[in-house]
C-alpha cells in the first residue's frame, strides 16, 4: 500500500484502486477494512504525510526521498542536456533502478496498470543511454551495460539493435552477427517474426562493410535524401502556456516508448480545451527527437465557414511540403498515401493533424517510418485507429488556472484578488478558451477588477457575450461542435443541458430524453464520441459548466416550454422513485406509502449494496430534486422525497445534506399547512442535530414531531419520533426517559405483529440496559432481538444486536464469547458498509482486549476507531471512544496518555451536553492517582460526577461518593 501511494505520489490513490492493486480480481469481504488498518498504520510511522480524500487517500513527502520520482527527475533533465551530461544524468537515474517494482505482490491488475509501465519506462530510460554513450563512442561501455540486460527483455528489438551497433563499432563484428542470429531465431521460435526492417538493414550493412561507418546518424536512415525537404511548420508557441505539464509527460512517454515504431497519439477534448496549443507545445520541446522535421496541418475538421479538408487534399500540401515536386504527387488517395508513406521511410519525423474530424480523414496521413510520431487533435474519438495512444486533456484545476491568469496579466495583479480570481475560475469551469478569452480582455483594460469581471460573467444572459474577444469566442467554439450533431443528438444535447444537478445516470438519462435504456446508451455514447459530454465513470454523464449553460441556453430558445417541463419532471419522478425504492433496501420506513410514481421511471436495485451505491452517486442530485419539488409547490413529494434519503444521508455523515434538504421541505410543508410533512421532517432535522451533537435542538424537535403525530393520529410516525426520543434520551444520561420511550415503541409494535419493528427495539432496549450495566439484561434483549431479526433485510440490526452481545458478555466475563460476537458484528458491518457500527465494535473490542489485560490491542482497537470516525465524518461518539481510550491507558499504568485522553472526552461531551458522558469522563479522570492527578483536581471532578449520577439517577454516584471519601481531606 505504501508502494501505491508513493508511486501517485501527491495524486488520489481510491480505495477500489488499492483494493484492485492487492487483490486483482479477488478481494475479501473485509478489504476496506483491511485498507483502512493498514493506513492507520501507516499514519504512525509517516505522522502527517497521509491525507484522506473522497474516494480514499493521498501520501504527501518530498519527491526526492522517493527513487521513483528522482529517477524521473534526472531523466527528465537528460532529455533537455548535451549528450555528455545527458549520458551522466541517464546513469544517475538507472541507479536508482533495484529489482522490479512490487515483486512478489502477485496481482495481475497491479502487473498489468502499474508494474509494466514502470519496466516500460526503466527500458525507454536504458534506450535513451545508450543512444547517447554510442554518440560519445562509449562503444564498450555499451557492450558491457545492454550485454546483460538484454536477457531481461529478449524481445526487445530496439535493445538489440543497440547492442549490435555497438558491438560493431567496436570492432566485434563476428559478436554483433552472432547477437542478431541468436535474436532472429528467437522470434522466429517463439514468435514466428522476423525482426524489423531497421535491425534488417543494420545486419546487411554489418555483412557488407567491414569497418563500420562513425557518422552519428541512427544507423536506420540510410543514406540521405537528396530531394526531402526537412522543415518546421509549427504555429507559434503560446509564452504564457501552462498547466499541461503532466499531459507533456504522458506524450513524452509515448515518444520514448516507441522508439522502434511509428507512434500515433489522439489528443482530444472539447472545443478550447487546449489541444492544439498542448500539441505544439511537445512539437518545440520535442524538435531534437525529430531531427528530419516536424510538420502542422490544419484539418479544418471543425472550422467556421470552412469546409473540413479530404484526405486528398492533404496528402498532396503534406507531400509538397517535404519536397516532393507538383508534378509528381499522384492523383488517387492510395498513390500519395503509399508515397507520403515512402517519403518518410527511415525518416524521424513529428507529424501533427489538428482539428481532425473522422477516421477516414486521418488514416491515410499516418506515416509508418519507426521512430516518428504522429499527433492528431480532435473533438471525436477517432473509433477504429487501433494500435493509437489516446490522451484526454480535460480542464485546468485551480491552481493551473491561477497560473494562466498569472502569467497573462501578471500575478500581482491576481494575488490582489485571490477568491474574486477563484470565483473567475469557477464561473469558466477551468475551460482554457474562457480564462484566456477572460485574461485578453482585463489585459487590454486595466481598471476592471476581477470582482467587476465576475459580475459580469455572473448575469446568465450575457456569460457568451463576455466569454469573446477578436478571434476567440467561447460559445462559438462550442457552437462548431453542436452544429455538427444530427437531429437526434441535437434533441438529446439539449435534453441533457436541462438535467436536475450536475450528474445523471443511465437511468436517469433515459427517463429525461423519455427512451429506452438501450437508446439512451447510444446516443449518449455518441455525446461523449464527439467531446460535447463527459463520462467521469461508466454510464454517469455530465456536461462541462459552460456547455451545460450553452445547453440550456439553446434549448430555452429551440424546445418548448412543456417540453422542457414534462423532461425535468420525468427525471425528478425517476428520482423520487428509485429513492423510495432504495430506501426500502437500506431498513424499514414509518411512512412507506409510496406514491403514484411510474415504476417505469424507476431504476431497479438488486439489494442493500446497489442502494448505498445509488445514495452515493446521486446524493448532490436528490438534495436538488427536493428544491425542484419544493420550488414547484409540490410540498407531498419535497417531505417525501426527504424522508427517503435521511438514512442515508444520515449513515454516511452527511450532516450537511441532510439538514439544508430537511429544511427546505420544511420550508414548503410550512407554507402549504402540511402537518404530517412538518412533522416527519421535524424527525429528520432532530436525527440530524443528533448526530451533530445538538441534544438540545434534537429533544424539541422529536418532542414537537411526536405531539403533532399525535394530534393527526399517525401511530407509524408516533413510534418513529418515540423511537429517536429514546435514542437522544439515551445520550444525554436521561436513561428513565430512554427506556420508557423505547418500551412504548416495542408495545406498538407487538400490538402491531410487526416483527422487524420489534427487532430493532429489542436491539435498542439492549444498547440502554448495556449503558445501564445490566448486563445479563443486555444480553437477553439483544438476543431477543436475534430471534426476531429473521431474513435477510434483517441483517442491519442483527449486526446491531451481535455487538450489543459482545459488549454485554465483556461485563460478564466472557472474554472469548465476547469477541467472537463482535468478530461477527464487524463481518456483518463490513459487508454493509455499516461504518457507524464498525467505529463502535472497533470501540468494544478495545474494552474486550482490556478486561483480558491486553493493553496494546485494546489501545490499538480505540485507535483505529477514532480513526475510522474520522475518516467518515461519524464524530458523535467521540467522548465515548476517547473516554474508553482514557480509561484503558489508565489501566496499563501510562496515567499521562489517560489524562489527555480523558480531558479531551470531557471537553467533547461538555461542548455537546452530554451529561452522562461528562459525568463519566469526570469520574475516571478523578480517580488518577497523584501526583499525574493532583488532589484538588481529582475532587473537583468526582463532585461534578457525583452532581451528574445523582441527577441521573445512576449507580456511578456512589462510586464517585466511594472516590471522594478516599481523597486525602483538604489542608486546614
Amino acid at each position: 500500500m505504501l508502494g501505491a501511494l508513493l508511486v501517485h505520489l501527491g495524486r488520489e490513490v481510491t480505495i477500489d484502486q488499492l483494493i484492485g492493486y492487492l487483490w486483482s480480481d479477488d478481494p475479501p469481504r473485509t478489504a476496506r477494512s483491511v485498507i483502512q488498518v493498514q493506513i492507520s498504520h501507516l499514519r504512525r510511522t509517516f505522522p502527517d504525510t497521509i491525507a484522506t480524500t473522497p474516494g480514499g487517500y493521498t501520501l504527501d513527502v518530498d519527491p526526492d526521498s522517493v527513487d521513483l520520482h528522482r529517477f524521473r527527475k534526472l531523466r527528465d533533465r537528460a532529455t533537455a542536456a548535451e549528450p555528455k551530461a545527458a549520458v551522466e544524468l541517464l546513469e544517475q537515474a538507472l541507479e536508482c533502478w533495484r529489482g522490479v517494482p512490487f515483486s512478489g505482490v502477485g496481482s495481475e491488475y497491479l502487473d498489468h496498470s502499474v508494474v509494466t509501465p514502470l519496466k516500460e519506462e526503466r527500458w525507454s530510460c536504458v534506450i535513451a543511454w545508450a543512444t547517447c554513450a554510442l554518440e560519445l563512442g562509449r562503444h564498450s561501455d555499451v557492450v558491457s551495460r545492454l550485454t546483460s540486460l538484454v536477457s531481461e527483455e529478449p524481445f526487445g528489438e530496439r535493445l538489440h539493435h543497440l547492442l549490435i551497433t555497438a558491438l560493431w563499432r567496436d570492432n566485434e563484428r563476428a559478436r554483433a552477427l552472432a547477437v542478431y542470429e541468436e535474436f532472429r531465431n528467437r522470434l522466429a521460435d517463439e514468435l514466428g517474426v522476423d525482426p524489423g526492417p531497421e535491425l534488417a538493414t543494420l545486419h546487411t550493412r554489418i555483412l557488407q562493410e567491414d569497418f563500420p561507418a562513425e557518422e552519428t546518424q541512427d544507423a536506420s536512415t540510410g543514406g540521405p535524401e537528396t530531394h526531402f525537404v526537412m522543415r518546421n511548420d509549427l504555429p507559434r508557441d503560446l509564452p504564457d502556456f501552462t498547466g499541461r505539464q503532466e499531459s507533456l509527460r504522458q506524450l513524452d512517454e509515448v515518444a520514448r516508448t516507441g522508439e522502434g515504431r511509428a507512434q500515433v497519439c489522439v489528443i482530444t477534448g472539447s472545443g478550447g480545451e487546449g489541444k492544439t496549443t498542448t500539441a505544439v507545445r511537445f512539437g518545440y520541446e520535442a524538435a531534437k527527437r525529430y531531427p528530419d522535421g516536424q510538420l502542422f496541418i490544419d484539418l479544418y475538421g471543425y472550422t467556421t465557414d470552412r469546409e473540413p479538408l479530404d484526405a486528398a487534399s492533404a496528402l498532396g500540401a503534406l507531400l509538397r511540403a517535404v519536397g516532393v515536386e507538383p508534378e509528381a504527387v499522384p492523383e488517387s488517395l492510395d498513390e500519395r498515401s503509399a508515397l507520403w508513406r515512402a517519403t518518410l521511410m527511415g525518416r524521424r519525423v513529428l507529424v501533427i493533424l489538428d482539428n481532425a474530424l473522422s477516421y477516414a480523414q486521418v488514416s491515410p496521413l499516418l506515416p509508418s517510418s519507426p521512430g516518428s510520431m504522429t499527433l492528431i487533435t480532435t473533438r471525436n474519438e477517432l473509433s477504429g485507429l487501433s494500435g493509437a495512444r489516446f490522451l484526454s486533456l480535460g480542464v485546468f484545476d485551480e491552481q493551473s488556472s491561477l497560473e494562466l491568469l498569472g502569467r497573462v496579466l501578471g500575478d500581482e495583479r491576481v494575488r490582489s484578488e485571490p477568491e474574486q480570481a477563484r470565483e473567475i475560475i469557477r464561473i469558466c469551469g477551468g475551460l482554457p478558451l474562457a480564462l484566456r478569452v477572460v485574461a485578453g480582455r482585463m489585459l487590454s483594460r486595466p481598471r476592471w477588477s476581477f470582482a467587476h469581471v465576475a459580475r459580469r460573467l455572473g448575469e446568465q444572459n450575457r456569460r457568451f457575450r463576455e466569454l469573446q474577444v477578436e478571434g476567440q469566442s467561447v460559445e462559438a467554439a462550442i457552437d462548431l461542435s453542436f452544429q455538427s450533431l444530427n437531429r437526434h443528438q441535437s434533441r438529446a444535447f439539449l435534453l441533457l443541458g436541462l438535467m436536475i444537478g450536475s450528474t445523471v445516470d443511465l437511468g436517469g438519462a433515459a427517463s429525461l430524453l423519455d427512451m429506452s435504456v438501450e437508446d439512451a446508451d447510444d446516443i449518449l455514447q455518441e455525446l461523449v464520441g464527439v467531446c460535447l459530454l463527459e463520462e467521469p465513470q461508466g454510464d454517469v454523464y455530465r456536461l462541462h459548466d459552460l456547455i451545460g449553460a450553452f445547453s440550456r441556453d439553446r434549448a430555452a430558445v429551440v424546445l418548448n416550454a412543456e417540453e422542457i417541463d414534462a423532461a425535468r419532471l420525468r427525471l425528478a419522478e425517476q428520482y423520487m422513485a428509485t429513492a423510495q425504492h432504495a430506501a426500502d433496501l437500506m431498513g424499514p420506513r414509518a411512512h412507506d406509502d409510496e406514491i403514484g410514481v411510474s415504476q417505469g421511471y424507476r431504476t431497479e436495485l438488486a439489494g442493500r449494496e446497489d442502494a448505498e451505491n445509488w445514495f452515493t452517486l446521486h446524493q448532490d442530485n436528490l438534495a436538488d430534486t427536493i428544491e425542484y419539488f419544493a420550488s414547484h409547490d409540490n410540498g407531498e413529494y419535497a417531505w417525501r422525497m426527504a424522508d427517503a434519503v435521511w438514512r442515508f444521508y444520515a449513515l454516511h455523515g452527511q450532516m450537511g445534506l441532510l439538514i439544508s434538504s430537511h429544511q427546505r421541505a420544511l420550508q414548503i410543508s410550512d407554507k402549504q399547512g402540511n402537518r404530517r410533512g412538518r412533522a416527519v421532517t421535524l424527525i429528520g432535522l432532530g436525527i440530524a442535530h443528533c448526530l451533530s451533537g445538538r441534544f438540545d435542538e434534537s429533544l424539541a424537535l422529536l418532542t414537537e414531531a411526536r405531539d403533532l403525530l399525535t394530534s393527526i393520529g399517525d401511530s407509524r410516525g408516533i413510534i418513529r419520533a418515540l423511537a429517536n426520543l429514546g435514542m437522544v434520551y439515551e445520550r444525554v444520561g436521561r436513561l428513565a426517559d430512554a427506556a420508557e420511550a423505547i418500551q412504548g415503541v416495542l408495545d406498538f409494535a407487538i400490538q402491531l405483529e410487526d416483527t422487524r419493528l420489534e427487532a430493532l427495539q429489542w436491539g435498542n432496549l439492549a444498547v440502554l440496559k448495556q449503558t445501564l450495566g445490566v448486563y445479563a439484561e443486555a444480553l437477553h434483549c439483544a438476543q431477543q432481538a436475534m430471534e426476531k431479526a429473521v431474513g435477510e433485510g434483517q441483517k442491519v440490526t442483527r449486526s446491531h444486536a451481535k455487538r450489543v452481545m459482545g459488549e454485554a458478555r465483556t461485563g460478564l466475563g466472557e472474554l472469548e464469547a465476547a469477541s467472537q460476537d463482535l468478530s461477527e458484528a464487524l463481518e456483518l458491518s463490513l459487508e454493509l458498509h455499516l461504518v457507524g457500527n464498525q467505529v463502535y465494535i472497533h470501540n468494544s473490542l478495545g474494552l474486550t482486549h482490556r478486561a483480558a489485560g491486553r493493553w496494546e490491542q485494546a489501545i490499538a482497537s480505540h485507535t483505529t476507531a477514532l480513526e475510522l470516525a474520522e475518516e467518515h465524518g461519524r464524530r458523535s461518539g467521540d467522548a465515548e471512544i476517547r473516554a474508553d481510550l482514557g480509561m484503558t491507558y489508565a489501566a496499563a499504568g501510562r496515567h499521562d496518555e489517560a489524562v489527555a485522553e480523558l480531558e479531551k472526552a470531557h471537553a467533547i461531551a461538555v461542548e455537546r451536553s452530554e451529561r452522562y458522558m461528562v459525568g463519566r469522563a469526570a469520574l475516571a479522570l478523578g480517580r488518577l492517582p497523584a501526583p499525574t492527578m493532583p488532589v484538588d483536581r481529582a475532587r473537583d471532578f468526582l463532585r461534578e460526577a457525583e452532581e451528574i449520577f445523582t441527577e441521573l439517577g445512576l449507580a456511578e454516584a456512589d462510586q464517585a461518593r466511594e472516590a471522594l471519601e478516599n481523597l486525602p481531606p483538604p489542608p486546614g
